[in-house]
């Protein structure tokens, strides 16, 4: 481990760890402290798609959302094993009503200030004709009609739906997607210490003297910091480089719930509600249904976030609004919720706040800071390369490189899931097509090198549950920095969903006696 680096960056989310990462192909030294676990906040709690934020044109994002479709086709050849092509079904509703009210803040609202609630066909015909027209996708098709009556897509909604339009969009395994980063970043030099709080950083001359304590402790220094602390930006502005930039953020929870699986294709459905917003219900972990999600302000960073009863009951009041199935408390098997670090612009509401990036660097006083503010998932890789723009203003930095390298595991073709599938059950037969379709969107082609030269399960280790080995949980230990249980049930995979009491308590007693020294 160094004691001096190029660059310190604070947070352990997918924007320091795409930073990280980036920064570290560009020649530069960097290390990254997280408090927590990879991913442990924000980056495991989103939606998980890659997508350009269809509802964003009515706010005029428009340069956010043509940026976020532009780059859904990068990401989805750079990661073939954990995100793949979606489409998306959005009924229309036949009994639509316009109620008269105040003009709305958004571009709807200005147009016609008249209309609330669900937007008339012609203008989200008019909204997804711009949305493949910024896109200019070379790998998903675009927008349809189709018809709901008699088919699979209209198979579980009620029957006064006859009509939806049909458009793309991707999904992701998000917090997998934070762990690859770092795993590339560790493989091009980074210093990656989880469960590693930045205590101090202190302008030293040109240099920041950085106060590590957890499982790396003592003092570093650095020539410049990243600041990608997520929810705590703040508080690292305040508390830990005690800056006075003036810049604020604005913390928004975003909930989710999970159901039995709702209907049997692997489309998802775009709803929106008599309030104006939207939610998604996408298929999930093979046997679930995902729901979400809701926008509401969130006022400490500190306190976990967590999907209320009444955001549950609103999703699914929405939801019943489309299925047949009449859903309650009783059919939510999960929830969980994220907050988003937005960038305080000032916008009336949570759902109106901006979802784009904004990058400051502070150079007051000697070694500068660059604070990172908002952001998305999909458009992870764009912020870090505007983050290495600024970076060059104060390091000697080389080209950008990640636009066409895949990520640990993502060396195959977009679409290239069965064949990587079939290719791993011909060489290990024990394999059920269950399990090897969840190694491969775990691992990818690094799927062999877990299961190595085992003839059959038994070869692999301790059985926890769910497919899930000791050879594998050996593997998340030594590559992927997890520590417990919920590391790998939550964030590694989403096995948590099918482990109860008693099998995670073993999983947890199997870590901490491998963790112990000899």
């Amino acid at each position: 481990m160094r004691e001096t680096y190029d660059l310190f960056v604070i947070g352990g989310g997918i924007n320091g760890c795409g930073i990280a990462r980036d920064a570290s192909g560009r020649g530069l030294s960097v290390g990254l402290a997280e408090m927590g676990d990879l991913a442990g906040a924000t980056s495991s709690s989103s939606t998980k798609l890659f997508h350009g934020g269809l509802r964003y044109l009515e706010y005029w994002e428009v340069r956010l959302v043509r940026e976020a479709l532009r780059e859904r086709d990068v990401l989805l050849r750079n990661m073939p094993h954990i995100s793949w092509p979606m489409r998306f079904v959005l009924p229309l509703s036949p009994d639509m009503r316009f109620e008269g009210g105040t003009p709305t803040s958004n571009l709807l609202g200005t147009v016609m200030p008249w209309l609330r609630g669900k937007r008339p066909d012609w203008l989200i015909r008019a909204g997804l004709l711009m949305y493949d027209s910024l896109a200019r996708s070379k790998l998903l098709p675009g927008t349809r009609t189709i018809s709901l009556d008699g088919t699979p897509e209209g198979a579980p909604l009620e029957d006064r739906f006859h009509k939806a339009f049909e458009y793309s969009d991707g999904w992701v395994e998000d917090s997998r997607l934070v762990v690859l980063n770092a795993r590339d970043a560790a493989a091009r030099g980074t210093d990656i210490h989880v469960r590693t709080r930045v205590v101090s950083a202190e302008r030293d001359g040109q240099e920041w003297s950085i106060t590590l304590a957890g499982e790396r402790t003592g003092t570093v220094r650095a020539r410049m910091l990243v600041n990608a602390a997520g929810p705590w930006v703040g508080d690292v502005i305040q508390g830990v480089v005690r800056s006075n930039a003036k810049e604020g953020v604005r913390l928004v929870r975003g909930s989710h719930i999970v159901t039995r699986r709702l209907f049997d294709h692997d489309k998802s459905y775009f709803f929106q509600g008599a309030d104006g917003r939207i939610i998604f219900a996408i298929p999930y972990e093979y046997d679930y249904t995902l729901i979400g999600t809701t926008d509401a302000e969130h006022h400490d960073a500190d306190a976990k976030p967590v999907c209320t009863p009444e955001e549950r009951d609103y999703l699914l009041t929405f939801a019943n609004g489309y299925f047949k199935q009449d859903l309650s408390p009783a059919d939510v098997v999960w929830t969980y919720s994220g907050v988003r670090p937005l960038y305080d612009d000032g916008a009336s509401s949570a759902t109106a706040a901006t979802r784009d990036y904004v990058l400051k660097v502070d150079a007051t006083g000697g070694a500068p800071v660059l604070n990172i503010f908002g952001g998305k998932i999909t458009t992870f890789r764009k912020l870090a390369n505007a983050a290495m723009d600024k970076i060059g203003d104060h390091l000697t930095v080389t080209a950008p490189w990640t636009h066409d390298a895949p990520l640990p595991g993502g060396d195959f073709p977009v679409g290239g899931q069965p064949e990587q599938v079939a290719a791993l059950r011909a060489r290990y037969p024990f394999l059920t097509e269950h399990w090897a379709l969840r190694l491969v969107r775990a691992y990818g082609t690094e799927a062999s090198a877990i299961l190595g030269d085992a003839s059959d399960a038994a070869c692999l280790g301790t059985d926890f549950g769910a497919t899930l080995t000791g050879a594998e949980v050996a593997w998340l230990m030594d590559r992927e920095w997890a520590r417990t249980a919920e590391d790998v049930l939550w964030r590694r995979s989403k096995l948590g969903l099918r482990f109860d009491a008693e099998q995670v308590a073993a999983l947890d007693a199997w870590m901490a006696d491998r963790r112990a020294p000899a």
